[in-house]
């Protein structure tokens, strides 16, 4: 077992406070008129990844799928339920993350490696190949600010992969970027699963999950759905879609 989650919950409280601004709140607080509720954003997960695994996590907007990632990762603390990971985690769950706008892609890559763990020296082993693969070779000396999306999207996929992850953590990164390089972090993706690393990812094309992924983990509104065969849970999401 690589990943175990049981009977996972997060929760969140909600309020209007960002919309009706400091004074009404205070109003609204003292005259008892101020509402919050829970937002059962993950509501009862439970799954076994072993190693090698590939799991894809499908369902609408606002299901749950990145809150649960951010669980997994250790970004959020669950509000019940136990989590147990046994290997080094890497995760890519948003663009910008554990990266330094005003620093150099160089000197970002190696921010990088060092927030996961890794040594200088393992680092300068591994840049060549990293900066070549996100096909920054002429941008190494620019500010990490003034890179489009999609190389910022290239190196941080780059980065994470060429660190010889055992848990890789994805959240949609391999819809962003052009053609080319879908088709190359496609690829590296393949020779990820070849090689045994036990892999979460987030997207939305069931194309691409059912080519990737042998497990599957379909979520609604926080609720586990169905979780199993790739094929199987995918033509039930399917079905889902077709009779909303």
């Amino acid at each position: 077992m690589t990943i175990s989650v049981n009977d996972l919950h997060v929760h969140y409280l909600v309020g209007n406070f960002l919309h009706i601004g400091l004074k009404d709140y205070v109003l609204r607080k003292l005259n008892g008129t101020y509402k919050v509720r829970e937002l059962k954003a993950v509501n009862g997960v439970s799954f076994t990844l072993e190693h090698g695994d590939f799991l894809g996590i499908i369902g609408i907007n606002g299901a749950g799928k990145s809150t649960l990632l951010k669980a997994i990762a250790g970004i959020m603390q669950p509000t019940s339920g136990e989590i147990t990971i046994n290997g080094k985690v890497v995760a890519i769950l948003e663009l910008g993350a554990g990266f330094d706008n005003e620093l150099t892609v160089r000197e970002n890559t190696y921010l990088r490696g060092a927030l996961l763990g890794y040594t200088k020296a393992f680092m300068n082993e591994k840049y060549t190949e990293i900066i070549a693969f996100a096909e920054l070779e002429e941008f190494e000396d620019y500010v990490f600010s003034k890179l489009s999306s999609g190389m910022k999207s290239r190196l941080a996929f780059s980065v994470s992969c060429f660190v010889q992850p055992e848990i890789l953590i994805l959240d949609e990164i391999l819809s962003v970027g052009d053609t080319a390089f879908k088709q190359k972090s496609d690829a590296k993706m393949r020779e990820i699963i070849s090689s045994g690393v036990t892999t979460l990812y987030v997207s939305h094309s069931l194309e691409q999950t059912r080519s990737m992924c042998n497990k599957v983990l379909w979520l609604d509104k926080g609720k586990q759905m169905a979780f199993g065969d790739c094929d199987e849970v995918c033509d039930m999401y399917m079905e889902f879609l077709g009779n909303k």
